[in-house]
């Protein structure tokens, strides 16, 4: 499917800071040069990546009010936190506000702040595009890290959570219980990895 990104661009600009906004597009396009080094459809990748934090904008009270009225279920962790709720609030933004019906793309807001087990190909793209798009510079390993999102995103997965997780440990903010589940799914992987390279090795 075609979308008129042009203008879902417009709109969001008027909702979002201009710092949100440039990271926004550097996300969507990040999203899609994944989606070329993977096979992925292009057109779900930009526009998952363009809305992925359509949400993050609006003030914490004012999320959980439309929350509350719109019936969205909120964990312990999220209505202690309202800053983690965006994602989730996202997917109801980007269905009632930008027309979006494509249940892949709006899984792939709804996932990209804390990730789970076992995510689809888009739902990896959007959540690693937002951890290395070109604008980020803070955290730790980034060129590591860039370079294996091009090579295996399973792999990229592990290393982007495992950093994550270690941070949100020694710092004061909250770590989401999906987060701690997500780093679990993937170190598996990762070590299950390491353990056919060992076992190739010793042939």
């Amino acid at each position: 499917m075609k979308y008129d990104y042009a203008e879902y661009e417009k709109k969001l600009k008027k909702y979002l800071d201009k710092g949100r906004y440039q990271h926004t597009i550097g996300v969507m396009h990040t999203s899609a040069a994944l989606a070329m080094a993977h096979g992925y459809p292009l057109d779900q990748a930009l526009l998952a990546g363009l809305l992925h934090d359509c949400a993050k904008c609006i003030p914490n009270k004012k999320k959980l009010k439309i929350c509350k009225k719109n019936g969205i279920v909120l964990s312990p962790v999220e209505q202690e936190n309202p800053f983690l709720i965006h994602a989730k609030l996202g997917v109801y933004i980007a269905r009632e506000k930008y027309g979006v019906e494509d249940k892949e793309i709006l899984s792939a807001i709804r996932w990209h702040t804390t990730g789970k087990g076992n995510m689809s190909v888009l739902e990896m793209l959007v959540y690693i595009a937002d951890y290395i798009e070109p604008g980020r510079d803070k955290a730790p390993n980034l060129e590591q890290i860039r370079k294996i999102a091009f090579q295996d995103l399973d792999e990229c997965m592990y290393y982007i959570l495992r950093d994550s997780v270690g941070y949100l440990k020694t710092s004061a903010k909250v770590t989401d219980p999906q987060t701690e589940k997500a780093f679990l799914f993937y170190e598996a992987l990762h070590l299950e990895k390491k353990q056919k390279e060992a076992n190739a090795d010793d042939k």
